[in-house]
């Protein structure tokens, strides 16, 4: 994976081999910041990044110098990773938490303008992840909730549906929290 914009243009990862992850491309993941270009200032956002994974996500954001970045991963070795490229890339601006997603959203009392959810396409429950984040009201107003999923589920009638977009195999719902 590869960093595609901001401070860290062009720089490459190698996440370690053994990862229960599925890194979004490159493809979708450029494509996804292009859409997101034309609708927020980056330094002026704060994001969580749910399900982290590798940390693609998170660092595409602190590279475009986002004020905060909080990943989220229930998995030790995830995170363990995300805070070691962290470091390696000075990024003071991104938070790690090793959690389990519903635990976080429960107990957490923040709120963002940007969630970017990439539960695994597997998942039991992934229609809930908008629910469970509406109810617990963590979005800012305006704020903008994306989850990436297979193209089986469909939430285009879940409150504060936006849009959706396909990438090849990925598919990124929008949510826009208008309060």
């Amino acid at each position: 994976m590869r960093i595609i914009s901001g401070r860290n243009k062009g720089r490459k990862i190698l996440a370690p081999r053994g990862l229960p992850v599925r890194p979004t491309t490159d493809f979708a993941k450029e494509s996804l910041f292009n859409i997101l270009n034309n609708q927020i200032y980056f330094n002026e956002i704060d994001v969580l990044d749910l399900f982290a994974g590798t940390g693609n996500i998170s660092y595409e954001f602190c590279s475009r110098e986002s004020i905060s970045v909080t990943a989220v991963d229930s998995n030790h070795k995830c995170t363990r990773f995300i805070q070691q490229t962290a470091q390696k890339l000075d990024y003071k601006n991104l938070f790690i938490i090793q959690s389990d997603y519903k635990a976080f959203i429960k107990h957490t009392s923040k709120k963002w303008n940007l969630i970017f959810a990439d539960p695994p396409y597997n998942m039991e429950e992934i229609e809930n992840i908008p629910i469970l984040i509406f109810k617990n009201q963590l979005l800012k107003p305006n704020g903008i909730l994306i989850v990436e999923h297979n193209q089986y589920i469909d939430f285009s009638q879940f409150e504060f549906f936006s849009d959706h977009r396909i990438y090849g195999k990925v598919n990124f719902s929008f949510f826009v929290y208008d309060e």
